[in-house]
């Protein structure tokens, strides 16, 4: 069975602990698969390698979003796909951005998260559904991505785990 590594590069105020977390993956494997590091001194942009996740460069689709116009674009090979309209976070929950993975997927993860959960590379957040369909077009989450529970199905069923996602302003 083929061990898929991804390489992480730390960025400021991150802790190996943390990093850890983002990808639900237990501190143990981070240091057994890095064994040239010292766990208590890492710096930034540093490589770190995740275990169990293919490289992104290995998948033709990735996620763009625009927390300012509110759309999430799919991609296959750098070619528009589809654009579905989201929610994202208020002003004092902002939705993080940066350059995450999706790193699981839950479907009917229940309240107001809809028919589907996309988590993602960053501890509390990631691409879900809705059960207020109203609230799609503004800036209402606690940062994270909302779609129509119909979209999020749709997109859940195209991407698979280790998609890049992008999310910029």
């Amino acid at each position: 069975m083929e061990v898929f590594r991804l390489i992480h590069t730390v960025k400021p105020g991150e802790t190996l602990t943390q990093i850890s977390r983002d990808y639900r993956k237990p501190l143990s494997e981070i240091i057994a698969a890095n064994p040239t590091i010292n766990p208590n001194v890492i710096y930034i942009g540093q490589p770190i390698m995740i275990p169990g996740f293919p490289p992104p460069d290995t998948i033709p689709f990735q996620i763009d979003v625009s927390v300012n116009n509110r759309k999430l674009r799919l991609l296959k090979n750098g070619v528009l796909q589809k654009q579905y309209p989201i929610a994202v976070g208020r002003m004092l929950s902002g939705t993080p951005v940066g350059q995450f993975i999706i790193i699981n997927k839950a479907p009917n993860p229940g309240g107001p998260f809809g028919t589907m959960w996309m988590s993602l590379s960053k501890e509390h957040y990631g691409i879900h559904g809705t059960n207020d369909p109203s609230s799609i077009g503004k800036a209402v989450s606690k940062g994270c991505i909302r779609m129509h529970n119909r979209d999020v199905e749709e997109l859940s069923r195209i991407v698979p785990i280790g998609t890049l996602v992008s999310i910029h302003p």
